[in-house]
């Protein structure tokens, strides 16, 4: 099988949020296979190589977004993907009997910052990115949801419902775009290995959510009751599905979400 099965290589690809975690992986990955890569992040990440710029953005802000699209077509003269990573996750309960309007309740600012960062910015570098792809009549856009996007999950209701929406704007914007022969593509991770994403900071919200001790929160990663294959997600595997997403191999593939997930469910 040649090396560059995929045919990735000299496509120009937006990753947000690409400087820890998944987008991380993602970013090496597409770099593996021969694409430019613009990291869009508040801070750079301590992969480098030739063929990865970092632009730091605040993708929760249109001016900065619409800047970042102009700047990287007119360097490359192409935007060939999009791939919609960033994202917060904030635990917190709707009602906390215990603590009403306490640290972990949830708030009006918490839930603004979720939607703000994890729907609104997905927005405005779709849109940005779309009207750049719809010109040049080619593009795939992917958009990172969950699977709390699809099951729900105790103490992280409004990820969940940010992620929910993705799914919907992905299938919306799919048949929406597709006379511009562009594809939109979600991608839902289940429990993956460890990121520095997962703070002490978030395993205390979550345990606290969850009514258990962080021992037993991190005990719970290891647990395969409800995972077929019995193991949590490596990031490699959420980015490999991404760079078949971004190329030709899957042109005909729009308007769903895939779930990386190893076959877990709550049943």
């Amino acid at each position: 099988m040649s090396e560059d099965w995929l045919g990735l290589t000299d496509r120009v690809v937006i990753v947000t949020g690409g400087s820890s975690g998944i987008g991380a992986a993602i970013v090496q990955e597409l770099v593996g296979h021969g694409a430019n890569v613009i990291n869009a992040d508040l801070k750079s990440g301590e992969f480098e190589a030739d063929q990865l710029s970092f632009i730091k953005t605040d993708v929760t802000d249109k001016a900065a977004v619409d800047q970042l699209v102009q700047q990287v077509g007119d360097e490359f003269g192409h935007i060939d993907g999009l791939v919609n990573n960033a994202g917060i996750n904030l635990p917190r309960l709707l009602v906390d009997n215990q603590q009403p309007a306490g640290k972990y309740e949830l708030s009006e600012a918490a839930f603004n910052k979720m939607f703000a960062v994890n729907v609104k910015s997905v927005f405005l570098m779709a849109q940005a990115v779309g009207h750049y792809m719809a010109q040049q009549r080619h593009g795939v856009i992917i958009n990172m949801s969950s699977e709390a996007g699809l099951e729900g999950s105790q103490g992280q209701s409004v990820y969940s419902g940010t992620k929910g929406a993705i799914n919907g704007l992905t299938r919306s914007w799919a048949k929406e775009l597709g006379e511009f022969n562009i594809r939109v593509v979600g991608v839902a991770p289940g429990i993956m290995e460890a990121t520095g994403l997962r703070t002490p900071a978030y395993e205390e919200a979550l345990a606290y959510t969850r009514h258990k001790t962080v021992a037993d929160l991190r005990a719970g990663y290891k647990s395969t009751t409800t995972t077929p294959l019995g193991r949590s997600g490596h990031l490699y595997e959420v980015a490999d599905l991404v760079s078949y997403f971004l190329s030709d191999r899957a042109s005909y593939i729009t308007g769903v979400t895939t779930n990386v997930a190893g076959g877990k469910s709550r049943g």
